[in-house]
């Protein structure tokens, strides 16, 4: 049978470690949570016979007698098991399954406290072991918990009959006794460059833009509250932000068409960016989220772009785009100063970029002939680019258009399937359709993608965009004396649902494709609550995760400026941490004090007294229940008066016993009176 009483030692071991293992078993293999959880199963579960095992052995000793060929054929089915899923049994993925599944096998010879103590530490690490995969607020502050039960458990493991409220209790005190000391080191100790946690090639990948583009692409991305980046406007713009319909993202750059995708096969050259400001200049700071791509996002022309980020080189484009050496692999913050208003190559094309922004590939005969028109009307020269345009524009505004989020497939000559037959389409079938029309009517045109809008979250002062922001638009080449603009953003998803580019996605979608989950999120009633979650995750990223070195002598430079040396931070956590030691020690010491005039330890120092004048003499570091245990087996005649004694001494001095009890605790010690043995104990009986 399977007994759930907490006095049961392996309870108190198994459940701290199936709340460890909960959040593993979402990353691992089935078969390995489902045999872990077999292997707890059968090790609570005492057998009427196994093998030859006698069943008076088993009620005397409590253990279960496992073939010792089972075991070793078990451990060898899990490291076999382990190899072919992972091909490895190291490193942070098959390293770790290993160990949770030779975690569950020794729980089927756990016997003993120093076994039990084992696991528990095992437990120590797999707890920290998580952390590679998830560093969420919210996974902290399970671990949280978990890591309470974990102690919680080794203080059992030391108790004969632990009482679960004293014993979390008492764990729970622990674990705050240390936090001074672990934040100490937390904000002093010297930062090194990278991750607090995790391993960077191993990384998961998250749902982000990609570099190429084809229809349905960001239909899907709009599908996901995942969150992209955070931006913060400096003071001066953070009262009076831009406004949202200008906040356009810049991300990937794509210049290349083959009738169905967009992407850039060739690197752009590595000019010098050739733009200038106009008006409007702006400073944020942008914490981004890993994405594992190359791309960094911009708002507007940079003026000053940060000297250097952490590990990264990168690198601005003559496009604008913002490209990293390595893929993004952890959360990164970045400082921007830029203008919102500007202009790019307005001096002049070269013939390179010319050609490869008018280069379209075979096909679509119908889009290439309304271009045709519209170059013929607007004279087909450069001062009479933007009217070429505007005539597209208003072609997207005055015919039935619709944007949609499920749009119909679309054949070979997909733009003008697009243009003359479904005319439904999310903003990639805009973009793409619009730049074909300009590169067709001579305009030298792209297409950029990146986000666009944000939600401000009044509480923190921030503005957050989400995967769903995504976005798609065009840059065409307005050249010539009379022009001289240079590439300049088009929107034609603007002209069509221009409350996607103001109130953002929902707000565009017809009413029977808006998604319950965004309203229900935005619901006035539930909106206070997502927002100040966001903002305790925010603050979580920036100052735990976040917490590197540029952020940790930001901090301690505020506090003294020689704090933010080396020698300040040694300085400083030498003499910190020594006098929390020292308040400590006095904590301690009075505790101490306190306790030799406690009424419960004067009664069981007179209680010890008296068992030392039998010869039983309790040592200096020796506990109360491993006292009693050695007592009782010296003179088994007064084990029965020993018990309860201890048991309530240990209530009293450490659990939370009722006052009264000590009335009781005091007729016990007082009616101990044991009589001397004359010669030597009896022999142990057998059995």
């Amino acid at each position: 049978m399977i007994r759930l009483d907490l006095q049961q030692p392996l309870l108190w071991l198994i459940l701290p470690l199936a709340l460890v293992l909960a959040p593993h078993a979402l990353e691992l293999p089935l078969w390995i949570s489902l045999s872990w959880l077999a292997f707890a199963l059968a090790s609570l579960h005492t057998p009427r016979r196994l093998g030859k095992a006698k069943r008076a052995q088993q009620s005397a000793s409590q253990h279960q007698t496992w073939p010792r060929w089972l075991k070793m054929f078990l451990t060898l089915a899990g490291v076999a098991g382990v190899l072919l899923q992972y091909g490895t049994v190291i490193g942070p993925h098959g390293g770790v399954a290993l160990l949770i599944f030779l975690s569950g096998a020794k729980l089927l010879e756990t016997h003993t406290a120093r076994d039990r103590l084992g696991l528990l530490f095992v437990g120590c690490f797999l707890l920290v072991a998580y952390f590679l995969n998830s560093q969420s607020l919210a996974m902290a502050g399970y671990m949280s918990i978990a890591a309470i039960a974990l102690v919680a458990a080794m203080i059992a493991n030391m108790q004969p009959a632990p009482d679960l409220r004293a014993t979390f209790g008492l764990a729970t005190r622990l674990l705050l006794q240390a936090l001074p000391l672990a934040l100490l080191l937390f904000v002093l100790f010297p930062r090194l460059q990278g991750p607090l946690w995790g391993l960077p090639q191993q990384a998961a990948a998250q749902t982000g833009l990609s570099d190429r583009m084809s229809p349905g692409d960001f239909s899907q991305l709009s599908l996901s509250d995942e969150i992209a980046f955070r931006v913060e406007f400096t003071a001066e713009f953070a009262d009076k932000p831009p406004d949202p319909g200008a906040l356009y993202w810049r991300g990937p750059v794509l210049w290349d068409f083959d009738g169905r995708t967009w992407q850039t096969r060739l690197a752009v050259p590595p000019n010098p960016v050739r733009g200038e400001g106009r008006g409007q200049s702006v400073s944020y700071a942008i914490t981004l989220e890993p994405h594992r791509q190359h791309w960094l996002f911009l708002l507007g022309l940079p003026r000053e772009l940060p000297p250097q980020l952490p590990q990264l080189e990168t690198s601005l484009g003559p496009d604008l785009q913002w490209l990293a050496k390595a893929p993004i692999t952890q959360r990164l913050r970045y400082a921007v100063a830029a203008d919102l208003d500007y202009r790019l190559d307005a001096n002049g094309l070269s013939d390179a970029s010319r050609a490869r922004t008018l280069a379209l590939p075979e096909g679509n005969p119908q889009a290439r002939e309304l271009a045709r028109r519209w170059a013929k009307n607007g004279a087909a020269n450069a001062k009479n680019d933007r009217a070429i345009v505007d005539q597209a524009l208003a072609h997207f505004r005055s015919e039935p258009f619709f944007y949609t989020l499920n749009p119909p497939l679309l054949g070979a000559d997909s733009i003008d399937d697009f243009l003359f037959r479904s005319r439904r389409g999310f903003c990639e079938h805009y973009a793409s359709a619009f730049v074909f029309l300009m590169r067709a009517a001579g305009v030298p045109a792209r297409v950029v993608t990146g986000y666009q809008g944000a939600e401000l979250n009044p509480l923190g002062n921030y503005w957050i965009v989400r995967q769903r922001d995504a976005h798609a638009w065009a840059e065409v080449w307005l050249g010539g004396k009379t022009s001289g603009q240079g590439w300049t953003r088009i929107d034609p998803t603007a002209a069509v649902a221009p409350n996607r580019v103001e109130r953002g996605l929902n707000a565009a979608l017809p009413a029977s494709e808006r998604r319950a989950g965004l309203m229900t999120l935005n619901a006035n009633w539930l909106m206070p609550m997502r927002l100040s979650w966001d903002l305790l995750n925010n603050q979580w990223n920036q100052w735990v995760l976040g917490y590197n070195q540029d952020r940790q002598r930001e901090f301690l430079a505020r506090l003294n400026p020689f704090l933010a040396t080396w020698q300040g931070m040694a300085w400083g956590l030498a003499i910190a941490g020594s006098a929390l030691l020292l308040l400590m020690a006095m904590l301690f010491m009075a505790r101490l004090a306190n306790a030799k005039t406690d009424p419960a330890s004067q009664l069981y120092a007179r209680f010890c007294q008296r068992l030392n004048r039998c010869g039983i003499v309790r040592g200096t570091s020796e506990g109360a229940a491993d006292f009693a245990a050695r007592a009782a087996a010296l003179r088994p005649d007064l084990a029965e008066a020993i018990r309860p004694i201890t048991q309530l001494y240990l209530a009293l001095r450490y659990g939370r016993a009722e006052s009264g009890r000590l009335a009781e605790f005091k007729r016990l010690v007082g009616k101990f009176r044991p009589a001397r043995k004359s010669g030597g104990a009896p022999p142990p009986r057998a059995g």
